[in-house]
């Protein structure tokens, strides 16, 4: 077993370092039906970072990243390409594609959306460039282009009817073949001279121990990194562990950086073994690794603070109720004692109802710590 994690690791590494792709892809969204939807939008990404966007409503094209304002800035001739796709010819070819399915599914009246996603990939290793489309209905997907083939494959059973009326356009087939394996490339390939130094930057992370209660797993932490080629694992004296561990998927942050975390379940690990364990995160291209140690002083938590604040509460709770206790048991001996009772009845009934009301907070009070407590 050690030796096939130490062949995946190998693996693994060689799939961070050396072989590296970078893809083109744009997404566009075509509706119909609903007025507060923009008619049309789309978004070009480079490697998963949003390059430029576009949206019918608004009339407006931005370039997201500087790269981009630069390869408009520098050729004017592919800024107004971009302007009459997203303003003019990619409206037009969505309207007649939303009516031709909608027709075809016999689909007259409501709401419908269009999604197409397409680009290329390119190995900057072997040069090999593999080129995909892919169109979503409804939110669904629908059909996808087998590029070998140059044919339509239904992802639903109804879009069966539009495979057979799209396959027998062999010029549109043509033409799609030619923009993601000749023109995409040489898009990428554009793209990456310009953008490269950015996109090829390297941001260290802060990594950090969390847990939410003592009893919780132990979350090695770790958010602000880029790229996302990024190894991250657990390890018990000096070896990676895969038993009550959990990997989590990494996410995006709102600043163009990445985050993950990897689980550890402690309940098992004694005290004395703390030490033996250790979170080993990797960013490719970076030589050195960062090693977190398993330290219950540097994990971050706010079960200590809660569990302060919430037996504050509950003594405070009850020290309120036995002063009340205390109040009322006054004001019945007041009242014995005198011929004339100390307050008149509706009072008495505003004082026992009152009681009913504080008795009943006391014991939401208790079951609310108790269930805490046991959390």
């Amino acid at each position: 077993l050690k030796t096939v994690h130490e062949e995946n690791r190998y693996f693994m590494t060689n799939v961070l370092l050396f072989n590296v792709k970078h893809s083109l892809m744009h997404s566009v969204t075509g509706s119909s039906g609903d007025p507060n939807i923009s008619e049309f939008a789309g978004v070009v990404l480079f490697d998963g970072t949003e390059a430029v966007y576009c949206d019918s409503r608004n009339k407006k094209l931005e370039p997201r990243q500087d790269w981009m304002k630069k390869i408009f800035s520098n050729d004017t001739q592919h800024l107004a390409l971009y302007t009459q796709q997203c303003f003019e010819d990619q409206p037009k070819i969505f309207r007649f594609l939303i009516s031709t399915v909608k027709q075809l599914l016999h689909q007259i009246e409501g709401v419908h959306i269009l999604q197409r996603t397409g680009g290329c990939e390119w190995n900057e290793n072997t040069d090999e460039v593999v080129g995909m489309v892919q169109y979503g209905y409804n939110g669904e997907g629908f059909l996808e282009l087998d590029l070998k083939t140059l044919t339509w494959i239904p992802l639903k059973p109804e879009a069966a009817i539009i495979k057979k009326e799209w396959d027998t356009d062999t010029i549109v087939l043509k033409d799609i073949e030619s923009l993601l394996t000749k023109v995409c490339r040489e898009w990428l390939k554009r793209y990456w001279s310009y953008g490269s130094s950015f996109l090829q930057r390297t941001v260290l992370p802060s990594v950090s121990l969390l847990q939410k209660t003592p009893s919780s797993p132990v979350s090695c932490h770790t958010t602000g990194f880029y790229p996302d080629r990024v190894m991250m694992f657990w390890r018990k004296d000096g070896e990676e562990i895969h038993e009550g561990v959990d990997h989590r998927e990494i996410l995006p942050n709102n600043d163009e950086t990445f985050q993950i975390t990897v689980n550890l379940n402690v309940s098992s690990v004694r005290p004395e073994d703390w030490k033996r364990y250790d979170c080993v995160f990797h960013l490719s291209g970076v030589e050195d690794n960062i090693v977190t140690k398993l330290d219950k002083t540097a994990i971050r938590t706010n079960w200590d603070e809660n569990n302060r604040t919430s037996e504050r509460n509950t003594f405070n709770s009850f020290y309120l109720i036995l002063i009340y206790v205390a109040f009322v048991h006054f004001l019945c001996l007041n009242s014995g004692r005198s011929q004339r009772p100390f307050f008149p009845l509706p009072l008495k009934l505003i004082l026992f109802k009152f009681h009913i009301h504080c008795l009943h907070y006391a014991t939401m009070t208790v079951i609310l710590e108790f269930n805490v407590f046991n959390q």
